[in-house]
């Protein structure tokens, strides 16, 4: 199995709901995100995807510079927003997995389980 990896960036704002502290209040982020896609075999062309087709897709559905909780009926955690992607995606390509890191030490990843 090989598994293709495609990093983007995107800025939003967000604030969240339910939650007592800092972050209750209007923020924003340069999100970094990272979708896996499972290729099970390769035909005989070496490749089964271009990066920059799925890179392309993720510029449509990524919701940048706009203020997530208008966007989004959810509350916009980065747990919440890597389950999303990771819908999103699964309507093009078979996918794997999409992290969603707020910054360089806080992030989230959503991968599908036979168990949920």
């Amino acid at each position: 199995m090989h598994i293709l990896k495609i990093r983007k960036h995107f800025s939003a704002a967000h604030y969240l709901r339910e939650y007592k502290g800092r972050c209750e209040e209007i923020h924003g982020h340069n999100y970094l995100i990272e979708v896996e896609v499972v290729v099970e075999r390769l035909p005989k062309k070496g490749f089964c995807y271009d990066f920059k087709e799925i890179e392309r897709y993720l510029d449509k559905i990524l919701p940048d510079h706009k203020n997530l909780n208008e966007v989004f009926d959810f509350n916009p955690t980065a747990e919440n927003l890597a389950f999303w992607i990771y819908q999103k995606v699964q309507e093009r390509y078979p996918i794997r997995a999409c992290e969603v890191w707020e910054n360089e030490k806080f992030g989230a990843r959503y991968e599908f389980s036979d168990k949920e």
